[in-house]
């Protein structure tokens, strides 16, 4: 079973950036795109951004475009978010997630996904 550990969330003022990082477990890491899911308090768990196996496809939610970048780091079993220009709105627990199925790339939503970290929280205030 894969094992999936979030970092690097905080408490950072309007404007400000930080980087998530999520390193992985196991040998198949390289084959799987990887994606980054936010819960803010009372609401549903929401799709952030997704990176293929290659890390040569991405796509986010109209939300973040343009702010937030996914990226991998195959030989480090990693996967990164950096979060630029944050708004209080990005305020949530931040999962990174890994598809259920290998060498595809998953639909944007939590159903595609089997494996999950206990995440880790981003604040940030206006």
């Amino acid at each position: 079973q894969v094992q999936l550990v979030e970092s690097g969330g905080g408490l950072v003022q309007g404007g400000g950036s930080l980087r998530l990082s999520c390193a992985a477990s196991g040998r198949t890491f390289s084959s799987y795109a990887m994606g980054w899911f936010r819960q803010a308090p009372g609401k549903e768990r929401e799709f952030v951004a997704v990176i293929s196996w290659s890390g040569g496809s991405t796509y986010y939610a109209d939300s973040v475009k343009g702010r937030f970048t996914i990226s991998r780091d195959n030989a480090k079993n990693t996967v990164y978010l950096q979060m630029n220009s944050l708004k209080p709105e990005d305020t949530a627990v931040y999962y990174c997630a890994k598809p259920r199925f290998i060498a595809t790339m998953p639909k944007p939503d939590t159903s595609d996904f089997g494996s999950w970290g206990r995440g880790t929280q981003v604040t940030v205030s206006s």
